[in-house]
C-alpha cells in the first residue's frame, strides 16, 4: 500500500499541472507562421532550449526551423491531423497536459489537461477524419492502460475512454480505415507517486493490442512468449499492406540479444525479424523510435543508446543501411529516405543550439 502522504501529494501535484497548463496557454497566441509553411515536407519536434525551456519546433526537410511554440514542460510524441491542420504536443510520461497547435493559424492553441488518476504516457493519434484524438494514458491507481477519447470538433473535451487491455500502453496508432486502434503496451507498470520508476521488471507484461475503434472491444491480444517478457513494446508503425511494425527496448540484462523489431496484422502471429549481430549489438538493446516510408518499402530505427541509425527494406527485412549517429533521437518518413534527429541539436544537415527530443512528426496527408 502507497503511503497517504505520497498520494495527497501526487494529487496536489497533478492538479497544480493542470492549472499552470490552463494559465500557459491563455499566453499564447495563435501561430499565423505555420500557415505560410509551403515547403514539401514539414516536421515537427519537442525540444530543450539551453536555458532550460521547451518547446515544439516546425521544421523543412533541410532542418530549417520554420516557427517555435513554448511549452509548460517536456513533450514526448506527438499527433497530426492532416485534415484540420492541428498538431497536438503531449507530456512526457507521467506529465498531465496536452497542447492542441492550429498549424494553419485559424484558431488559438487548445490545452488538454488529463483526467483525474490518469496521466499521459505520452502518445496519441487522430481518427482519420479528424473529429477525434485518441491518447495513451495510464490508469495508475488500477494499473491498467486506458485511451482517452477526446471530441476535437467541442474543444477536444474528454468524452471517454477504452480498455488498452494491457499496462505500460506506450505508443498508439489507428488503422487507415478508422476501424482498428493498435496499443503498444509495454508491461511495465508506473505510478507518478513513483516518478519515472519502474515496479515490476520482474514480471512485465509486454503486449499489442487491436481494439475495435467504434466499441472499445477488444479484436486481438498479442502477449509476448515467457523467453521475451522483459521485452517491452515501445512504438509502432503502419506499412502500406496494414503491416504493424512494432520496435522494442529491452529490460533484462546487457550481455543478452533478444530481438528488438517485429511486424504483425489483423489475424496474424508476431513476427521478430533476425538482424545481422553487429546490427543488433549496434542498437544496444534498446529502439527508440520507428518510422515507415511506405512510398519506398523501407522501415527506419533510430537508438539512442546504440547511437545508431538503421534502415530496413520492409519486404525482405534486410538490413540497407546501418551508420553510427551519436544520440540518435527521432526519425520521421521523408519524400526520400528518413528524417533523423539528435539529442545534441542535429536534424537532417542543420545543427541548432537545442536539444531535439526523441520523436517526430510529419506534418502532411501521407503516412
Amino acid at each position: 500500500m502507497r503511503a497517504a502522504g505520497r498520494s495527497s501529494a501526487a494529487i496536489e501535484r497533478r492538479a497544480f499541472l493542470r492549472m499552470a497548463g490552463v494559465a500557459f496557454v491563455a499566453a499564447l497566441a495563435p501561430r499565423p507562421s505555420f500557415a505560410l509553411s509551403r515547403t514539401d515536407a514539414v516536421f515537427a519536434s519537442g525540444y530543450r532550449d539551453r536555458d532550460g525551456t521547451f518547446g515544439i519546433a516546425v521544421l523543412t526537410e533541410d532542418g530549417t526551423v520554420i516557427d517555435r511554440t513554448p511549452l509548460p514542460a517536456r513533450s514526448h510524441g506527438m499527433a497530426f491531423s492532416p485534415v484540420t491542420g492541428h498538431l497536438v504536443a503531449f507530456a512526457r510520461r507521467p506529465g498531465t497536459f496536452a497542447l492542441v497547435i492550429d498549424r494553419t493559424g485559424r484558431a488559438e492553441p487548445v490545452a488538454i489537461a488529463a483526467a483525474e488518476d490518469r496521466h499521459f504516457f505520452g502518445h496519441g493519434c487522430f481518427s482519420p477524419d479528424g473529429r477525434l484524438l485518441y491518447a495513451s494514458e495510464n490508469d495508475f491507481d488500477n494499473r491498467r492502460g486506458v485511451i482517452g477519447l477526446y471530441d476535437a470538433r467541442d474543444g477536444y473535451r474528454r468524452i471517454g475512454e477504452y480498455q488498452t487491455y494491457g499496462i505500460g500502453t506506450h505508443d498508439l496508432s489507428v488503422s487507415d480505415d478508422g476501424r482498428l486502434l493498435i496499443a503498444a503496451n509495454g508491461g511495465i507498470e508506473t505510478h507518478p507517486d513513483f516518478g519515472r520508476t519502474k515496479l515490476n521488471l520482474d514480471h512485465m507484461e509486454p503486449s499489442l493490442a487491436l481494439i475495435d475503434a467504434a466499441s472499445g472491444a477488444l479484436v486481438e491480444r498479442h502477449a509476448l512468449p515467457e523467453k521475451l517478457r522483459r521485452l517491452s513494446t515501445r512504438h509502432i508503425d503502419l506499412d502500406d499492406k496494414g503491416r504493424i511494425w512494432f520496435a522494442c527496448q529491452y529490460e533484462g540484462p546487457r550481455n543478452d540479444l533478444p530481438p528488438l523489431v517485429g511486424h504483425f496484422g489483423k489475424g496474424e502471429d508476431l513476427t521478430f525479424l533476425s538482424l545481422p549481430a553487429e546490427t543488433t549489438i549496434g542498437l544496444a538493446n534498446y529502439v527508440g523510435a520507428i518510422a515507415v516510408n511506405r512510398s519506398e518499402g523501407l522501415i527506419g530505427l533510430t537508438s539512442p543508446n546504440g547511437g545508431r541509425f538503421v534502415v530496413l527494406e520492409a519486404d525482405s527485412g534486410r538490413v540497407i543501411r546501418d551508420e553510427g549517429v551519436a544520440d540518435a533521437a527521432g526519425i520521421a518518413a521523408a519524400p526520400h529516405g528518413f528524417a533523423v534527429s539528435s539529442y545534441d541539436g542535429h536534424f537532417a544537415g542543420r545543427r541548432e543550439p537545442v536539444a531535439w527530443d526523441q520523436h517526430i512528426a510529419k506534418l502532411s496527408a501521407s503516412r
